[in-house]
């Protein structure tokens, strides 16, 4: 027989072991950190950069259907912190030239239920409350921190951001306004911004942010996709040049691709080979120095590792050219072809060169000279009755006390020398040209 001090003894017993039952259920209780909106597996997460995060919470918040918002920082190296603070002082030292890394974005993180609104009505409210235009800039709040970026969880997501992309600029294009300079990348780096920037609006309801909508609204009736976008391979490093390739990354929409592409690649007959890709990633087996996070860029790789890259394009030609040229050309080729040099007389290459074939630029290979033009005009430099047809323009040239006419290839701009009029018929001019910049090629069979 149980006496009454056993009996309370058991009562109090059980009684423990269901409030420790009951605990170890609770996830505060056992001490676990779940996220509001993070416990159904059906929502989706995408993390938004409209410039300040204030106001991208604000406005992004205001949207059925998004169950939770955060702000932080997305998608710079690793190195730079993710606090306000560092962020801010990454930036001043981005424009004071003593950094080269890349900073963090002001984000939203973003997190709907897609049973109540879908991604691309997300993405209509993000291209609707901004200028998505302005580059690294949003209103009166300048810096890359302040850029335009949609970072994607996964390939669907970029599908439907790039569409989206190239459905909103071409509203834009028909209201007379620019391309769009938005960043659409994989989110790589994220960091929860401090608590006292979260909720802002809320906390703080006076004031304003710098986020200036374009006006331009999002079409109700975009076309849809007839058929899934083809998933995205990889280029294969094997059969690429393992000495010397230019790799362009590109995007779907992406207007300055296509830019570059018309103006460039179109033309292209540099002795770099070139290959292009929609991945975001190295070529198999090869290396990038950081992740690609713009469209265009150019990465130059030497035996499968990054050792240059140019990254976007706004039809600064010469520019693409001379970064280019600081890679192939030697220091004293860089020094004719972009500071206006002059090799020494009878040193340069291609004196003596009488093969029937074309000097063309060293960088873009694009035709200068025939042979057939050439002559010894004694001066110790090539010299050169015709140039190829378009392919040098002339420049008035004063330095150095004298009044010359420069010689600059037509294709990458590079300095070849100076015109005179002491040439043979049938121009009776002489092209005196650097022989350093100049590469011959013979003719097939020559």
């Amino acid at each position: 027989m149980r006496t009454p001090l056993m009996l309370s003894t058991a009562l109090l017993t059980l009684a423990l072991s269901v409030l420790l039952m009951t605990g170890a259920r609770d996830p505060q209780a056992a001490g676990a950190d779940t996220p509001p909106g993070r416990a159904d597996s059906r929502l989706e997460t995408i993390v938004l950069g409209m410039g300040c995060f204030w106001g991208a919470e604000k406005f992004m918040g205001q949207l059925p259907g998004v169950v939770d918002i955060e702000v932080g920082y997305a998608n710079g190296d690793a190195a730079v912190p993710g606090n306000y603070q560092a962020v801010l002082a990454h930036e001043r030292a981005l424009r004071e030239g003593k950094t080269t890394a890349r900073n963090h974005a002001e984000v939203a993180k973003v997190t709907f239920d897609p049973d109540q609104v879908s991604l691309e009505a997300v993405l209509r409210k993000f291209w609707e409350t901004h200028d998505p235009t302005q580059g690294d800039r949003q209103g009166p709040d300048v810096g890359s921190n302040y850029r335009s970026a949609i970072y994607t969880v996964n390939e669907a997501q970029q599908r439907v951001a790039r569409r989206s992309r190239v459905v909103y600029e071409q509203a834009l294009a028909e209201a007379g306004l620019g391309s769009i300079t938005t960043e659409i990348a994989p989110l790589k780096v994220y960091l929860r911004a401090e608590e006292y920037h979260q909720d802002y609006r809320k906390k703080h309801p006076v004031g304003e942010c710098g986020l200036r909508p374009t006006g331009v609204p999002y079409p109700l009736a975009a076309e849809p996709d007839p058929q899934p976008a083809p998933a995205v391979v990889r280029l294969e490093g094997k059969a690429l040049a393992q000495d010397r390739q230019l790799v362009i990354f590109e995007a779907e929409g992406c207007a300055s691709c296509k830019q570059f592409k018309a103006e460039v690649l179109d033309h292209w007959q540099s002795p770099v080979p070139v290959a292009r890709t929609f991945a975001t990633s190295a070529p198999t087996g090869w290396t990038l120095e950081k992740e690609v996070f713009a469209t265009p860029t150019l990465v130059l790789f030497e035996n499968g590792r990054e050792v240059s890259r140019y990254t976007g394009y706004d039809g600064g030609q010469a520019r693409f050219w001379k970064w280019l040229g600081f890679r192939l050309l030697t220091p004293e080729q860089r020094r004719i072809a972009f500071e206006q040099g002059t090799e020494r007389a009878f040193t340069g290459s291609h004196l003596d060169e009488k093969r029937p074939g074309t000097f063309v630029d060293p960088i873009t290979g694009a035709p200068l000279f025939r042979s057939d033009t050439k002559f010894d005009s004694g001066t110790g430099w090539p010299s050169f009755f015709n140039p190829v047809e378009g392919a040098i323009t002339l420049h008035d040239d004063g330095s150095h006390g004298m009044r010359r006419v420069e010689v600059r290839s037509a294709s990458s701009g590079i300095h070849l020398g100076h015109v005179f009029d002491d040439g043979p018929a049938p121009t009776y001019k002489r092209y005196c040209i650097n022989g350093k910049v100049l590469k011959f090629v013979p003719d097939a069979g020559k």
